[in-house]
């Protein structure tokens, strides 16, 4: 037992140590991680891949003018069946059907997804206009060609 440092295989003498390369290749001790050898996984994708040209983000649909035809329609409305504001209803109801016809187009093209605000907008904006001033007529004429007045 006069061997401090004895072999792998058991005790005795050290036997002559082999220079490197010579025999079997060096093997490199382990390390961190999995080892590098075998088939190995492909790299995961990017979170966000890269938009080639021409591929940008969906327009938003511009609901602007169906909802101002809308607005000026009901605003219309109210300002006809008041007598003093009757003028005031009209040129608001001329607007809203502009508005409206212009929300409709762009809702047809699919440029636009109210539809519906864009005909209510025009419904109402036809009838400040038209209807309303024509029934306030009707009436003032039969108030007068009764002599009530």
């Amino acid at each position: 037992m006069s061997n401090i440092n004895p072999e792998a295989g058991g005790f005795g003498q050290p036997g002559p140590q082999q220079p490197p390369g010579y025999g079997y290749p060096q093997q490199p001790g382990p390390g961190y991680g999995y080892p590098q050898s075998g088939p190995s996984y492909p790299a995961a994708p990017p979170a966000a891949y890269p938009q080639g040209p021409g591929y940008g983000m969906p327009m938003q649909p511009s609901n602007g003018m169906g909802t101002t035809g809308l607005v000026l329609g009901i605003i219309g409305v109210v300002c006809s069946l008041t007598i003093a504001m009757e003028i005031l209803g009209m040129i608001l109801g001329i607007l809203a059907i502009i508005f409206g016809a212009i929300g409709r187009g762009k809702a047809n093209r699919g440029e636009a997804t109210n539809r519906g605000a864009a005909t209510a907008g025009l419904v109402c904006g036809i009838v400040a206009t038209v209807l309303l001033p024509l029934l306030v007529f009707v009436f003032f004429a039969s108030m007068f060609s009764a002599g009530t007045f």
